[in-house]
């Protein structure tokens, strides 16, 4: 019922981009002892190296085969259809893994959402699903209603949408 996302791992002094890798793993430790078995990344979050951190306490802990990771496609930073390929190539190297459970089109909204369509970036989902690189195909949304309601309208291949809720 319940995840842990890898935004905001501890840090040393401050500095986005440094882990404090002891505390992250303590956290995860935690988090996996109660229960919780998603675990959502994305490409950015740390300056790069939350996936990099994240792979490397799944494989020290053996739980690749006992959670389900999440992690997204940064729409932001593909200029060609071949860097959807790329980067989610960089993310699996990262995550030290196969395949991602949940993977989404991070932070759509209206424009983001003309730019996959335009890049074929619907076509690399289903054909990085059919290769078994990815599980689930869904999106992270950052917009209005009724841009959600038109990239749901648009595309029936979406299993799930991750939106923006805390408690």
């Amino acid at each position: 019922a319940l995840g842990l996302g890898t935004m905001r791992f501890p840090t040393i002094d401050g500095d986005l981009s440094k882990i404090d890798e002891e505390k992250t793993a303590e956290i995860f430790d935690c988090a996996y002892k109660n229960g919780v078995n998603y675990f959502d990344t994305a490409y950015p979050y740390h300056g790069g190296k939350s996936e990099t951190v994240f792979g490397e306490i799944v494989k020290e802990e053996n739980l690749r085969d006992k959670i389900y990771i999440a992690d997204k496609m940064p729409v932001w930073c593909v200029e060609k259809e071949e860097d959807f390929y790329r980067i989610l190539d960089e993310q699996l190297t990262k995550l030290q893994t196969d395949h991602i459970d949940f993977y989404l089109l991070h932070a759509m909204n209206g424009e983001r959402w003309e730019k996959i369509k335009k890049l074929n970036g619907l076509k690399f989902l289903e054909k990085s699903k059919a290769e078994g690189k990815i599980k689930h195909i869904g999106f992270s949304f950052h917009d209005t209603i009724d841009v959600f309601k038109t990239i749901v309208d648009e595309y029936e291949g979406f299993e799930f949408c991750q939106i923006q809720f805390n408690y």
